[in-house]
């Protein structure tokens, strides 16, 4: 089921009373792939629609096809333990809220005991983490997490760690790993936190790693998979002199492999003022720290911390490499062969 699914396909998905329903339903959901969040929502409630009109005869009690739609829809892989529910669920006039709550009880099953999948993203800078993660966030449905977006917001909700990591910050020192996993902990309680999520820039060392999974353990969960993004660092210089952003959005650029639509060169060199944000128009920044120099220097920390941490891992076999020296193309099918339980 691929992430290109219109949204006309999903809306022809009408209700109906006939068994033909359920053929072309199935016909669409095996040759789409249903990932965003928006599109698994809008086959629930459409499979909402369709339990709400059909009658026991028109939905006979071997119609797997039919049952496999809500595992579908309701994200889980639960078919097994709910299948002795199927007579329950196609019982005749079931209203559409009805429906809805079923899958919802699906759903809720499914966060309670099913391992959260929880991924650490690695790779040294200009790997494509900015690229890549955000496509393995609307794949999974589950959010992305840095860090420093963590804090900031924890300090601007007041949370006590949060008032703690603001006083050590008003005083110029450095937050502590304590404060850190704390602030993560808070994180992920919330909702959509509860099929998993994607750790950026966490752990940096292995004690980090190491009181990570302390917390993980203490609240039933555990890191479920470690990808690493591989680039040799010959490569990343060009890619990390030529990259520019858009402060508030987070939006990357790059002058050679993804320059905005803005862009003008003069005598073979990139005009600054001509590098805008193609949503906003703003102008485009350059970190402080992309240079040759600093980039030295960021690598050699990066390769000090990371190694370890990977061993760390190694034993538990959730630990996949992938070659990001390649076509944007290439390195996301190895991303989707590394996240994938086979």
């Amino acid at each position: 089921i691929r992430s290109s699914t219109k949204r006309s396909q999903l809306s022809r998905l009408q209700p109906t009373t006939t068994t033909t329903t359920t053929t072309t339903l199935i016909t669409i959901t095996t040759t789409t792939m249903i990932s965003s969040k928006l599109a698994r929502t809008t086959l629930t409630r459409r499979l909402g629609q369709r339990l709400a009109s059909s009658s026991a005869k028109a939905v006979p009690k071997n119609d797997n096809t039919a049952f496999g739609l809500l595992a579908i829809a309701s994200g889980a892989t639960l078919c097994a333990s709910l299948y002795g529910q199927r007579e329950e669920l196609f019982a005749p006039r079931k209203t559409s809220l009805e429906a809805a709550a079923t899958v919802q009880e699906v759903e809720d099953k499914f966060a309670a005991y099913w391992p959260r999948n929880i991924i650490i993203l690695f790779g040294p800078p200009g790997a494509g983490k900015g690229t890549h993660g955000p496509k393995i966030e609307d794949m999974l449905g589950i959010p992305q997490l840095s860090t420093g977006d963590m804090l900031r917001a924890a300090v601007a909700a007041q949370t006590e760690v949060g008032k703690k990591a603001k006083e050590i910050m008003k005083a110029g020192g450095l937050v502590s790993d304590e404060i850190v996993v704390g602030i993560i902990r808070d994180r992920i309680k919330e909702e959509d936190c509860k099929f998993g999520f994607i750790l950026d820039g966490f752990p940096r060392t292995l004690k980090q790693a190491e009181a990570l999974d302390q917390m993980l353990a203490e609240e039933g969960a555990r890191v479920t998979k470690v990808v690493e993004l591989d680039v040799p660092d010959s490569v990343l210089e060009e890619r990390i002199c030529g990259r520019w952003i858009h402060k508030k959005s987070g939006r990357s650029y790059h002058v050679k492999y993804a320059p905005p639509k803005s862009m003008t060169k003069k005598w073979g060199k990139v005009e600054p003022e001509s590098m805008l944000d193609d949503v906003t128009g703003e102008p485009l920044i350059q970190r402080p720290d992309d240079t040759a120099t600093a980039l030295v220097k960021r690598l050699g920390g990066y390769h000090k911390e990371t190694v370890p941490i990977l061993k760390h891992y190694e034993p538990n076999g959730i630990v996949k490499s992938v070659n990001a020296n390649q076509k944007m193309d290439g390195v996301w099918k190895e991303i989707l062969a590394s996240l994938s339980r086979k």
